[in-house]
């Protein structure tokens, strides 16, 4: 992943934080949601908004 697209992920990440708090979703929710985004975004080494989660759960099935 480049920078631009780490900074991207980071930016996304935060605010994915900021939303579920502003939910009201407990912690162990948050922590549950943030780890998926983590390591889908691991595993594609792309940011999350660069992929189609449609296909990645056709890639799951």
């Amino acid at each position: 992943m480049d920078t631009e697209q780490q900074l991207r992920t980071n930016f996304l990440y935060e605010q994915q934080l900021t939303n579920l708090e502003l939910q009201g979703k407990r912690p162990a929710t948050i922590d549950a949601y943030s780890r998926a985004v983590r390591r889908i975004t691991h595993h594609f080494d792309k940011a999350p908004d660069k992929k189609n989660y449609l296909s990645i759960a056709y890639r799951a099935i």
